[in-house]
């Protein structure tokens, strides 16, 4: 009861506050407006006698001046004399506030109440009993780091406020720092291990990394700096060739980078993960220089094959080996891979209208097997540019690829096709949008518009291409029933 009583005077306070200023007469404006006028019009006057006295107008021009400033001060005198005189006729509708703000108070002394009391009826919960503050996980309420993580911090910083030197102790407050959030912090952190470690390639590399971030997806001068020791080290290092030539390109310099880039993947293996986000950032530097980023483009390595099976116990031990530095390479290769995408989803954050870079990253989502990040980035994209055919089809291609896997053909979502046939009426001989909707009529048994969309599909390749043959292939079959 007491909690009704006190939530009542305070809905009573805010109307009280709210609604007389509404109703009261806002008294002495028009006096106080010809009072401006007319100080204004002296400051005219002062100001003529001044250009006149050091000859910067004629005598004629000063007097025409002073001439007009008068008929307006005496304007403004004789609507002071009208409304004296017409003072009681004006008296009593003045005392009252106009209709549409005695309409508004009125409306605003009703809905206040009684929308506070339809809200809270809908979303408060005045059974629960009060919950005292000391016995609140108030860390765990704001998605904070467990007390014990805390702790554990607390203990490590104050252990290197007496030992400042230990670089190991640094890079591991960094990496917390890091995975807080803190990102400011964990730079400082880690530039900090970094100053004391040397030349430690990984330490150098998550220092950069975090730099990047901490700069939102821009490369600062200091990471530059530091990926180019890496590099310095080891010129094969994938992560510190990415970032040079993404600093280069950030930079204005998209030849450097696209040469950088097309290196580093003309070096990696097809199956590597960070082949799909160097393939972007290349077609990305190819379209800066006005080039075809598929003639830019190189092919990458044959994809790595896994061990062949021991036949003997040393061989067992040589595999056991290589696949725990395989690991341990994939680990590197995968934070590698995530230090990009953060940076890039950073990025859009702060320029959400770049729609390629939304579509750039529903790309690295997908690549990741991320898939609901991977439809909210296409979304995005779809939001911004809704009939752009290649963003259209790249929404409908996320959508699909959330689905289930299923050897047994059936029809795709509809939010997916939807999205298809849009693409399609904004360019008729969209590939994807062709090969796509035609699955989509051959799973649900609509032969005939399969057929169709197919053979407008085939007619854009040549015979001796393999997409014509998997295209001709597909038809024959919906021919024969199948």
């Amino acid at each position: 009861m007491l909690f009704w009583i006190v939530a009542a005077a305070l809905t009573a306070a805010v109307v009280l506050l709210i609604v007389p200023p509404l109703l009261r007469k806002p008294e002495g404006a028009a006096e106080e407006r010809a009072a401006y006028d007319l100080e204004v019009y002296r400051d005219q006057l002062g100001e003529l006698e001044r250009d006149q006295g050091r000859g910067l107008i004629s005598e004629a021009q000063a007097a025409a001046a002073r001439a007009e400033i008068g008929r307006r001060m005496l304007a403004i005198a004789d609507r002071g004399k009208g409304s004296a005189k017409n003072g009681a006729k004006d008296k009593a509708p003045a005392a009252r506030a106009p209709r549409s703000a005695m309409a508004l108070a009125a409306l605003l002394a009703v809905l206040l109440p009684l929308g506070t009391l339809a809200v809270y009826g809908k979303l408060g919960r005045p059974e629960l009993p009060a919950q005292p503050l000391a016995s609140r996980n108030l860390d765990h309420e704001r998605g904070g780091p467990p007390k014990n993580v805390l702790a554990a911090m607390d203990k490590l910083k104050a252990q290197l406020a007496e030992t400042p030197d230990d670089p190991q102790g640094w890079a591991i407050l960094g990496q917390a720092y890091a995975k807080m959030g803190r990102l400011p912090e964990a730079a400082d952190a880690l530039g900090k291990a970094v100053a004391l470690a040397g030349d430690d390639l990984e330490l150098l590399g998550s220092y950069g990394e975090v730099l990047i971030s901490a700069n939102g997806g821009t490369v600062p001068d200091e990471a530059r700096k530091t990926f180019d020791r890496v590099l310095a080290k080891d010129p094969t290092e994938p992560r510190a060739r990415f970032y040079a030539a993404l600093a280069r390109f950030q930079a204005g310099d998209s030849k450097d980078a696209l040469e950088r880039w097309g290196a580093l993947l003309a070096e990696s293996h097809a199956d590597a993960p960070w082949v799909p986000i160097v393939r972007t950032q290349i077609a990305e530097a190819a379209k800066a220089l006005n080039l075809d980023p598929a003639k830019v483009t190189p092919e990458p390595l044959p994809a790595q094959q896994p061990p062949p099976v021991a036949q003997s116990e040393g061989q067992n031990e040589v595999q056991h080996q290589g696949q725990n530095q395989g690991q341990a390479q994939g680990e590197d290769q995968q934070q590698m891979i995530r230090g990009m995408v953060d940076g890039l989803a950073a990025r859009l954050e702060a320029n959400p209208d770049d729609v390629d870079g939304w579509l750039r990253l529903s790309r690295s989502y997908g690549v990741m097997g991320e898939s609901a990040k991977a439809i909210d980035a296409a979304r995005k994209a779809r939001e911004r540019a809704p009939q752009r055919p290649d963003v259209l089809v790249a929404y409908a291609s996320a959508l699909l690829s959330a689905e289930p896997r299923s050897s047994k053909p059936g029809p795709m979502p509809e939010e997916a096709v939807a999205a298809l046939r849009q693409a399609l009426a904004a360019e008729p001989d969209n590939r994807d949008a062709l090969w796509l909707l035609g699955l989509n009529a051959a799973g649900v048994g609509q032969t005939a518009e399969a057929t169709d969309l197919w053979t407008r599909l085939l007619a854009q390749f040549k015979p001796e291409e393999p997409e014509y043959t998997l295209i001709r292939s597909r038809l024959d079959s919906l021919k024969a029933g199948g």
